[in-house]
């Protein structure tokens, strides 16, 4: 996915209210829109270089939103409502190899009352079901880990895809990592525990886990690498 203009390079104050960070430019301190609800761990130090997207329409209140930081010299994609649009570019592009040559892809489908799926794939009359989780922490240098906190969600969507599977669907779920040098991925089960217990299950009732690492820059963030996942 490539942004649509240049982004503007700045330096994190500080994150509050979960939507707001401050930021400093270099004539001016501006509070920009955090597109990221999460806990953001290990990305929010003061001084972490950021990247913003400049928003001209008139209607919003805030005319930057957070896109990038770089944290312990890997740059890391925030931008939440992002992950889909990349994991839609790697779909149609056949950047992840266990769904290429797709058929039909259908965004935001709905399996249930409760519960929409990221995307409905069509393939040679099979359909799958594919879930996407966008992935930020990382503690060392080339492991990226999820959740940064516990993710009652996420578990409802692992116990969802195993019902998807019992109405005949294939179900997938995607680790999206936006963080730069990543070798490989885990389960952070030391921050929920019942998630990952919710993972074992979904795996063993046929849920298919890929985790896959962004190539990252200012110009775009895009599919680059399939990453092990190694407790699992």
């Amino acid at each position: 996915m490539e942004f649509t203009k240049s982004l503007i390079k700045g330096k994190l104050i500080k994150r509050y209210k979960r939507f707001f960070v401050d930021v400093k430019l270099k004539k001016e301190i501006i509070t920009a829109h955090c597109p990221n609800t999460g806990s953001m761990k290990g990305l929010l130090d003061e001084g972490n270089e950021v990247y913003l997207l400049k928003n001209d329409d008139p209607k919003r209140k805030l005319k930057y939103g957070l896109e990038i930081v770089k944290a312990k010299n890997n740059l890391v994609g925030v931008n939440t409502h992002m992950a889909n649009k990349i994991v839609n570019h790697g779909l149609t592009n056949n950047l992840i190899k266990e769904l290429k040559d797709n058929d039909q892809i259908k965004p935001e489908v709905f399996f249930n009352k409760e519960t929409r799926f990221d995307f409905l794939v069509k393939k040679n009359k099979q359909k799958f079901f594919v879930e996407v989780k966008n992935v930020t922490l990382f503690r060392d240098k080339k492991t990226a880990e999820f959740p940064d906190a516990i993710t009652s969600r996420g578990s409802k969507h692992l116990l969802t895809l195993i019902d998807a599977i019992k109405k005949g669907y294939k179900s997938y779920l995607i680790f999206l990592v936006q963080i730069q040098n990543m070798e490989k991925f885990k389960i952070a089960k030391d921050i929920d525990d019942e998630y990952y217990k919710n993972y074992q299950i979904a795996k063993k009732a046929g849920v298919k886990f890929l985790a896959y690492r962004c190539k990252i820059s200012s110009k775009e963030i895009v599919v680059e690498k399939k990453l092990k996942i190694i407790n699992g």
